[in-house]
């Protein structure tokens, strides 16, 4: 072997390891996004914030919470297990009949938008189809959110909280050095999905957010205090809520909204967010 074939063989590991693919694809995924290269190094905005979350940040507590058990038990031992919403069950085989009162939901604990709403026996076989894939398959690697890996491939049912017919209003809340500065509110998830943002003191932030004339949520204050209780010590966490009979009832935390490819609107709005960020970093 010549000496060019020697080298070629030893970069051969290196340059095809799984870190220096994210080196190079976390970047040209954002170029193909944003049509703008990311500030990864230093980074100003939000969406590149998330960028150097994945790329930098391998703190094992924070990974545990992309597990929506732990997060579950974590959020529980943060404002008490009232404001969290029940797990009925969780493990890897479902049963040939739900034992569980309808409507309820089936998740996937190590992955997000693997879920679906179970109203009636068409749902169920729906379920049973769709469940083995979700285990199958780890989740993060495609958008190179290493923390995924650390969630337990499990699934897990809970009792529906949303109306008859549709999805529940999700407000998920930006928190920044245990300080509530956004709150996103997310509606139509299951037909015309749609989100705006808002101030913590429910002045709109985002383009067209006038127009919907949302209301804020009865518990607005208490569900701020309980996403920066379970936020706290964070330079960045989104924690996630839903109001049912006049309460918050916390969902999930996450770690990377949007993977950090969601335009805002304004683009104004990802500067502002990505300053709290960047004040937030110890």
């Amino acid at each position: 072997m010549n000496t060019i074939t020697l080298a070629l063989t030893a970069a051969l590991p290196f340059a095809f390891s799984p870190i220096v693919w994210s080196k190079a694809r976390v970047p040209l995924t954002y170029l193909w996004r944003h049509r703008r290269w990311p500030d990864i190094a230093k980074p100003a905005l939000f969406t590149e914030w998330v960028q150097w979350r994945k790329l930098n940040d391998r703190d094992a507590g924070l990974a545990m919470l992309t597990d929506k058990l732990l997060a579950k038990g974590f959020a529980a031992s943060r404002i008490g297990t009232a404001f969290v919403i029940p797990t009925l069950w969780h493990g890897t085989s479902l049963p040939s009949l739900p034992p569980w009162p309808l409507p309820f939901i089936l998740k996937a604990n190590h992955g997000c938008g693997q879920f679906v709403v179970v109203r009636c026996v068409a749902d169920w076989q729906r379920a049973q189809r769709e469940a083995p894939g979700w285990l199958a398959r780890p989740y993060g690697y495609w958008l190179d959110e290493w923390h995924y890996t650390h969630a337990r491939r499990l699934l897990l049912v809970e009792p529906f909280i949303g109306p008859d017919d549709a999805l529940p209003i999700d407000y998920k809340i930006y928190v920044f050095d245990g300080v509530a500065r956004c709150i996103q509110v997310h509606l139509g998830r299951a037909s015309q999905h749609r989100w705006f943002q808002y101030d913590r003191d429910w002045h709109p932030l985002s383009t067209g957010a006038q127009q919907e004339c949302i209301t804020p949520p009865v518990s607005l204050a208490e569900m701020l205090k309980a996403a920066e209780c379970i936020a706290a010590g964070r330079d960045h966490l989104r924690v996630d809520f839903y109001e049912v009979g006049g309460r918050p009832m916390f969902g999930e935390t996450c770690l990377f909204p949007g993977s950090g490819l969601d335009r805002f609107q304004p683009a104004l709005l990802d500067k502002t967010l990505g300053d709290y960020w960047s004040r937030s970093v110890k």
